[in-house]
């Protein structure tokens, strides 16, 4: 049986390569490092699991932020797939309002702590 999908969206990085952490996971890991990649990638492939970064915009008209069409192409292509989000913690209530209209399986605040990302992997993993 073919291993599950880890989608990884690094856009803007500045915290480690998780890639052992989701093999551990039991995860295939792949990485694109923009939104439009990883919605190309996503027309193609089904990913279990996303992880992706959270940034805030004010230039931004047509949304908040760099989420929404990620999420918007999840709920046609990859409905199933869960999403984890990398945020700084002052744009926690931002991501609120994002939630309230797509779905986010969990959040952590930068900087990223290894054992909590793979705790909350697990958790998701889990649900089933």
């Amino acid at each position: 049986m073919d291993k599950p999908i880890v989608l990884s969206i690094v856009e803007m990085g500045g915290y480690p390569d998780f890639t052992p952490l989701y093999r551990r996971a039991g995860y295939q890991p792949e990485k694109v490092h923009s939104m439009r990649k990883a919605q190309a990638w996503l027309k193609k492939h089904k990913a279990a699991l996303v992880v992706t970064e959270f940034h805030f915009d004010p230039e931004l008209r047509d949304r908040m932020s760099n989420l929404e069409s990620l999420l918007a192409g999840l709920q046609c292509f990859a409905p199933e797939a869960k999403v984890i989000v990398f945020i700084e913690k002052a744009h926690r209530a931002r991501l609120e309002r994002v939630k309230a209209r797509y779905a986010v399986q969990g959040a952590l605040d930068y900087p990223i702590d290894e054992s909590s990302l793979e705790k909350l992997i697990n958790d998701i993993s889990g649900e089933g």
